[in-house]
């Protein structure tokens, strides 16, 4: 199954040749034209990534480097994040805030010794490198990389295959980042990902990409995974997708975040909104993003209002099927006192209300490597 060429408006991946090969079926994206799914089928390739290894082309993210004079201190003034006690070769979660509290992005900002490196949202990439020069002091400097390619290796056998072309990677843990030589390119390597199992995001250079990804799909635990599996498994282990369970109108308190504010930013403060940040932490805020499972097998998509007791108490942010699960699962925003774990609610679909309830996140245990 494969698309005809992409609209002249959209931009490609270094990737996107071998994806028409393999017989995706692509969509627009992000402004790129990008493999929603295989052959085998969105179902298929989420299944598999849970129990073997699952490759995905994330290079449509935008990759950058803040160098110079305490990089570290300068992006601590736009995200709640402790960044200055992020160890060498560490990599932590945070967010971009706005003046008003509210999420601009969701990043992952690694230590690499001289320099940070960044990883941001496709959809945001723009509006970030120009609130970051806007915002960056003098002394810092800022570098685009756009003649790298991404790659995440996700599934829990995915130390056993990157082992075989670089033996180290398999002594890295969670968050941890390492240079690595694999298959003769220097990348860089972090052991994360957004599935919520075990695996390393890769940093190559593009015009080394399609060979390497070729060379890992030769290994016989690897399956190539499009963006339908990839939302899916996220869902799955209660991840927030930019502009569905995130945006400038959430905060990260409100988001359920709070685990990403360091402790010592909490008492600072020092970020934009975070006088709003610091009241939600002390006084609670008015609503609260839950996991909700539905009853049935009708999905529940996201914008689908939540109602309990005849009234509305909230809405799905993010909702469709877990395979994993075997049944439809969704994230939304309730009201705080609606919040408690098996507190029942229904959605409203397509008229209709639907019984549903509260569940802890994540749906699915995660699978992080901890050492």
């Amino acid at each position: 199954m494969t698309s005809s060429a992409p609209s002249a408006d959209l931009k490609t991946t270094p990737l996107h040749a071998l994806h028409r090969a393999l017989g995706a079926k692509m969509v627009p994206f992000a402004g790129y034209d990008m493999p929603v799914q295989y052959p085998a089928g969105i179902l298929a390739e989420h299944l598999h990534t849970r129990a073997a290894v699952g490759l995905f082309d994330v290079s449509h993210m935008g990759q950058l480097r803040l160098s110079g004079a305490n990089p570290a201190r300068a992006l601590e003034t736009l995200v709640p994040a402790d960044i200055v006690s992020l160890a060498p070769m560490r990599q932590r979660y945070t967010q971009f805030t706005d003046e008003n509290g509210g999420i601009l992005d969701d990043l992952m900002v690694t230590n690499a010794g001289d320099h940070l490196f960044l990883v941001v949202n496709a959809d945001c990439k723009d509006a970030d490198l120009a609130h970051l020069k806007a915002k960056l002091p003098a002394g810092v400097t800022m570098t685009p990389l756009p003649d790298q390619a991404l790659l995440a290796l996700q599934g829990p056998k995915a130390a056993a295959v990157l082992a075989r072309f670089a033996p180290e990677a398999a002594a890295m843990t969670f968050m941890s980042a390492a240079t690595l030589t694999l298959d003769g390119v220097a990348c860089f390597v972090t052991r994360s990902g957004y599935t919520g199992e075990d695996g390393y995001e890769i940093s190559i250079p593009a015009e080394k990409v399609e060979a390497f990804a070729r060379r890992l799909l030769d290994q016989p635990e690897v399956k190539p995974i499009g963006l339908g599996a990839r939302d899916s498994l996220r869902l799955e282990a209660g991840l927030c997708l930019y502009g569905h369970d995130i945006d400038t109108t959430t905060s990260p308190v409100e988001a359920d975040l709070v685990w990403s504010i360091g402790k010592r930013r909490r008492a600072e403060g020092g970020f934009p909104g975070a006088a709003r940040i610091q009241r939600e932490l002390k006084e609670g805020t008015g609503r609260k993003r839950v996991g909700i499972l539905p009853e049935g097998r009708a999905p529940v998509r996201d914008g689908t209002e939540l109602i309990a007791g005849g009234r509305a108490i909230g809405k799905v942010t993010s909702g469709g099927f877990g395979p994993s699960l075997g049944g439809p699962v969704a994230m939304g925003y309730v009201e705080t006192g609606m919040a408690k774990i098996g507190q029942s609610l229904e959605a409203m679909v397509r008229g209709k209300a639907l019984p549903a309830r509260v569940a802890a996140l994540p749906f699915v245990k995660t699978n992080y490597y901890r050492g």
